[in-house]
């Protein structure tokens, strides 16, 4: 006797609930692998500091050649760009902008996984790459030492002091780099293009630099910011006397350099001072570099309530700020009167 198939009839609605348990199951099994991925790949992204720091010395020398050319040339085309909190015109010229387009496009095509903020924006790519030169003095640094991509944040100066850059008063022109780790400066660059000359430092590892063998704070030497100086002497008198001698000068990454020795091949000498103070507003870009070089030689860069600056973040220091080496950081800090930047 034969026995007839039976048919089975299968439910439409199990048979998406079924559907939908295995898209299911398939997409986290999926993203899980994916996930696992990732996650090696972001591990992965290290940076070299010893390359990093080769990098920005080369950077800064290469923005400061088009800074020199274009000062040169004559060709700054110059134009106001806004104004400080203070009223002073915050200039731009064809200087600070070819200096920004070599300065980043090399950091960022060496290292497309770091931030990089830079004084000027620019949407104009150059491909220009690192040479893979590294000088001698840096060679000689401990090579290794790699740290998270996503640590790092690097602040680049294309053209400090732009208002005596249109003056001509080039000596206090520099092009600077550093870079922050955890929003710490541990690499500094400050570069000179007119005098070709380059300072750098990696905290804990070395420096090109030294600081002098003599400092004198009763009364120190202060220099000063040449846009505001009528209004810090009040406060520096308030601070150490009448007797106070005030230097002011332009450009964060001069007035940094004036704390330390300086090479005997300056064409001009450069200004010595004791201590360098600012009362305003001042932007990581203009003192992260400067901040790096003396923490490098045991010094300190401070807010004016000797708060310590993160390097992470918005562009903005908001403090003030106090730099000094080899003297009494607190001493200097506590003679300051009150005084609150954000009014001023």
């Amino acid at each position: 006797m034969t026995m007839a198939p039976m048919g089975i009839r299968l439910s439409p609605l199990g048979v998406a609930v079924f559907c939908l348990l295995g898209v299911g199951v398939i997409y986290h099994l999926y993203a899980g692998v994916l996930s696992n991925h990732l996650s090696y790949f972001r591990q992965r992204k290290k940076v070299d500091l010893r390359d990093l720091l080769a990098v920005s010395v080369e950077a800064a020398q290469l923005g400061g050649k088009e800074v020199k050319r274009v000062r040169e040339e004559d060709s700054l085309n110059e134009k106001s760009k806004g104004e400080t909190k203070e009223g002073a015109k915050e200039l731009l010229t064809m200087g600070d902008l070819q200096s920004h387009r070599k300065m980043f496009n090399l950091i960022k095509n060496t290292f497309p996984e770091i931030t990089v903020h830079s004084e000027e924006s620019d949407s104009e790519a150059d491909p220009v790459t690192w040479s893979r030169y590294i000088p001698d003095d840096i060679l000689k640094l401990e090579k290794g030492r790699e740290v998270s991509a996503d640590s790092i944040t690097v602040w680049i100066d294309p053209l400090d002091a732009t208002q005596e850059y249109t003056e001509k008063l080039v000596k206090y022109v520099t092009t600077m780099v550093c870079v922050a780790l955890e929003g710490k400066p541990v690499i500094g660059v400050i570069h000179q293009p007119f005098t070709g000359f380059t300072a750098w430092a990696m905290v804990g590892q070395g420096t090109n630099m030294a600081s002098r063998s003599d400092y004198n704070v009763n009364p120190p030497k202060v220099i000063v910011s040449r846009s505001h100086s009528g209004e810090v002497t009040n406060f520096l008198h308030t601070a150490f006397g009448n007797s106070t001698t005030i230097i002011p000068a332009g450009g964060a990454g001069y007035k940094v350099l004036s704390l330390l020795k300086m090479h005997s091949g300056q064409p001009e000498p450069i200004d010595e001072a004791d201590v360098y103070v600012h009362i305003t507003y001042i932007k990581k870009w203009d003192i992260c570099a400067g901040a790096a070089l003396l923490n490098a030689l045991g010094g300190h860069m401070t807010t004016l309530k000797g708060e310590n600056i993160d390097y992470s973040g918005t562009p903005l220091n908001k403090g003030g700020l106090v730099a000094s080496v080899d003297v009494d950081h607190k001493a200097i800090l506590e003679k300051l009167p009150n005084w609150d930047p954000s009014k001023h």
